[in-house]
C-alpha cells in the first residue's frame, strides 16, 4: 500500500526578476558590430559641449557640430566612415548647402573638415582611439589615422568618464603631439576658445564635465544657464528698483517733518 505525505514541502519563493535578471551593466546599448557604448552620458556631454561651442570671431551661421554622425572621409573608399562622438567645424552653414539639416558629414561635398573632434572612451574603443590599434590593409584604418592624417584635424580630445582623465593632441607638421594645460584648460586661439573640465550640474546631474570656455577661462553659458542669469539680473534690477522706492519714500517723508512740501521741490525742478 502506497502512502503519501501529509503535506507538499514549498520551495522559497522565487527572487524578484530585479534581482535574478541582467541588469543595465549586463545589456548595455552597444552594437556588435561597432564597438562603444552609446549610453546616457554620451547623450549629455556632446549636447553640452554642443550648446557652448560659440566662437566669438566666427559668424554664428557658419559655425556646425553634432554628435554621433557618420563622418565619410575617403575618395577611394566612399563608404568608409568614421562615427566621433561629437565634432566641430567652422566656415560650414548649419545647414547642407544652407537649404537641408544634414544625413551625415561628407568631407568631399563639405567646404571644410572638422577643426575639433572629441571621443569619450568606451570600453572596446580606447585602442583605436589613441591610436594603439594597427589596422590591415583591406581593413579601414583607425579613427586615429583618419582625423592625423587623412582630414588632418587640428585638434583631438580623448576624454575618460571613467578617470575622467582629458588627454588631448594637436597637429604639428602632420602628426599629433600632446597638448598642454594652460589654467586646466586646452587652449584654441583660431576660434577664439579654450577646452577645460568643468564640476557643476548639467540636466540636474552634478559631475565633471567637458565643455567650452573663453581664452580668458570664463563659461561659455547654454541656454539654460543665459536663461537663469537673465532672471537674476530681472530680479536685482527689482529688487533695486524696490530699494530707490522706499528710500525716496523716507526722504519725501523726512522733508515732510521739517515743513518741507517734497511736490515744491519737484516743481522747481
Amino acid at each position: 500500500m502506497t502512502t503519501f505525505p501529509k503535506y507538499i514541502p514549498q520551495s522559497d519563493p522565487p527572487l524578484p526578476p530585479w534581482e535574478t535578471l541582467p541588469t543595465m551593466y549586463d545589456l548595455p546599448s552597444d552594437n556588435p558590430e561597432e564597438p562603444g557604448l552609446p549610453d546616457y552620458f554620451h547623450f549629455l556631454q556632446p549636447l553640452l559641449l554642443y550648446l557652448t561651442f560659440q566662437p566669438i570671431n566666427w559668424n554664428p551661421e557658419l559655425v556646425f557640430s553634432a554628435a554621433d554622425l557618420n563622418l565619410y572621409y575617403d575618395l577611394q573608399h566612399p563608404l568608409w566612415y568614421k562615427r566621433p562622438d561629437w565634432f566641430g567645424v567652422v566656415g560650414v552653414q548649419k545647414l547642407y548647402k544652407g537649404e537641408d539639416l544634414r544625413l551625415s558629414y561628407v568631407t568631399w561635398q563639405e567646404p571644410a573638415n572638422p577643426f575639433v573632434v572629441v571621443e569619450l572612451l568606451s570600453p572596446g574603443t580606447e585602442d583605436e582611439d589613441l591610436g594603439n590599434k594597427q589596422n590591415t590593409t583591406d581593413k579601414p584604418p583607425s579613427k586615429w589615422e583618419v582625423y592625423e592624417r587623412i582630414l588632418r584635424i587640428p585638434y583631438y580630445i580623448v576624454f575618460s568618464r571613467y578617470t575622467n582623465e582629458l588627454r588631448a593632441f594637436q597637429l604639428v607638421g602632420g602628426h599629433y603631439e600632446p597638448m598642454t594645460l594652460t589654467d586646466g584648460r586646452l587652449i584654441m586661439p583660431e576660434i577664439n576658445l579654450s577646452l577645460g573640465l568643468w564640476q557643476g550640474s548639467f540636466r540636474d546631474i552634478e559631475r565633471l564635465w567637458l565643455r567650452w570656455f573663453t581664452l580668458a577661462g570664463e563659461l561659455i553659458p547654454e541656454p539654460a544657464e543665459e536663461a537663469a542669469a537673465a532672471n537674476e539680473r530681472a530680479m536685482i534690477a527689482e529688487q533695486e528698483a524696490e530699494e530707490a522706492k522706499r528710500k525716496a519714500a523716507q526722504l519725501a517723508e523726512r522733508l515732510r517733518q521739517l515743513g518741507v512740501n517734497p511736490d515744491d521741490l519737484e516743481e522747481l525742478l
